[in-house]
């Protein structure tokens, strides 16, 4: 999707935004300001630009407040409460275009790459594991597609229910991950419509939105049967032994955009000193979550999960954020494997917001029937310039 034009504005753009970062400090139009996040591992550029000084460098008094959903957490952007967020990539895009609620909010800065995974219980896990002797391994081979559960799936079904899976929001990468996952093994996750907002029309898996850190209490509590979200609450399950994660979105989706830095449109026009000076401080944050030794080990990453363990920010067990943070990721308590990529916060262009990007993002919305009606091809590029802005 990245288009050879793309690619030679790149090289520009990112010299430019090099050279700023030891420029002088800009004049900013506002320099006390308060952030959003959700509780996630990949909120840390925004966490690590707070307290490794970064904002201060900036001339920035940086507020880093937790929301409990992503809804409140947009709400609280367009009201106004919040000069921005640590945003899911779609939110934006979906805000722009009237997908639940209607407001101009762009997208300079992309936070992450990667950082989710899809978990199911440990009763969904057995049953998989006997449906494909395979599984049925301390270490399966990976990745572990979705046809093992089709059975299951259709034993719902037949007994006249349907298996319950969560996802954080209907415009997340989460949504789409696992209705790709389980359309790729023939199961029909549900279509939106414009009477359906639900979006389970039609299908032979419903999913329903769960608030992340509430991921494990919910599977635990037996209302749903897995779930896609980030991290750390696929670990959480692991450590707490009620779920296996079955996949990672490195492996759906190599290296895909999962969070943005979100504001409105009328906050960038009103502050373009500011935003320039937000951005710089958030490149730095990725450059120093990402930087490594000449063995290619983290240097820094330790340091930020103790940081992130913080009950003010993620607030889970350090060892747990660790888990899949440092280099690894724990499928099961007998299975560790190397992941060196699972959070990428500032390696292959990462920070860069691609048009192609949103691109993907309102495709996506329209397989699934968030937006009803065909567009014509250059809409989705139009589009997709009106929310980021390289």
């Amino acid at each position: 999707m990245k288009t050879k034009t793309t690619k030679r504005l790149i090289l520009p753009a990112l010299l430019m935004a090099a050279n700023s970062l030891f420029a002088e400090p800009l004049f900013l139009e506002k320099d006390s300001l308060r952030f959003g996040f959700i509780k996630l591992t990949d909120c840390a550029p925004l966490v690590i630009a707070k307290e490794k000084g970064f904002f201060a460098d900036e001339g920035i008094r940086a507020e880093v407040i937790a929301q409990p959903n992503w809804k409140t957490l947009l709400d609280n952007v367009i009201n106004g409460d919040l000069d921005g967020a640590h945003m899911l990539s779609g939110q934006p895009i979906a805000a722009t275009i009237g997908i639940g609620t209607q407001a101009d909010v762009v997208t300079a800065f992309t936070m992450d790459l990667n950082g989710n995974a899809i978990t199911v219980s440990n009763a969904i896990w057995r049953e998989m594991q006997q449906n494909d002797f395979a599984l049925n391994v301390d270490q399966p081979e990976h990745p572990i597609r979705a046809d093992a559960l089709k059975p299951v799936v259709q034993r719902y079904l037949d007994e006249g229910r349907k298996l319950q899976m969560g996802m954080v929001f209907p415009v997340s990468t989460h949504n789409y991950e696992l209705r790709y996952w389980l359309a790729a093994a023939g199961i029909h996750p549900g279509m939106y419509t414009r009477a359906d907002v639900g979006g389970r029309t039609d299908a032979e898996v419903e999913l329903s939105v769960t608030p992340p850190p509430l991921m494990p209490a919910t599977l635990e509590s037996g209302n749903i049967s897995g779930y896609c979200v980030g991290e750390p609450w696929n670990q959480a399950a692991v450590a707490r032994g009620i779920g296996v994660p079955v996949t990672t979105n490195y492996d759906i989706w190599k290296n895909n955009p999962e969070k943005v830095l979100g504001v409105t449109k009328a906050w960038a026009e009103d502050n373009p000193n500011t935003h320039i000076a937000v951005v710089k401080a958030l490149i730095r944050a990725g450059k120093w979550l990402d930087e490594t030794d000449a063995e290619g080990n983290f240097v820094n990453r330790e340091e930020a999960c103790r940081i992130l363990s913080r009950d003010n920010y993620v607030g889970a067990d350090f060892d747990i954020i660790k888990n899949s943070m440092t280099g690894y990721f724990y499928f099961q308590r007998t299975d560790k494997r190397e992941m060196p990529d699972f959070n990428v916060f500032f390696n292959y262009h990462a920070t860069f917001p691609w048009y192609s990007d949103g691109i993907w993002f309102l495709t996506q919305m329209r397989r699934w029937g968030q937006i009803p009606d065909a567009k014509p091809a250059e809409w989705y590029l139009e589009t997709a310039r009106q929310v980021y802005l390289p």
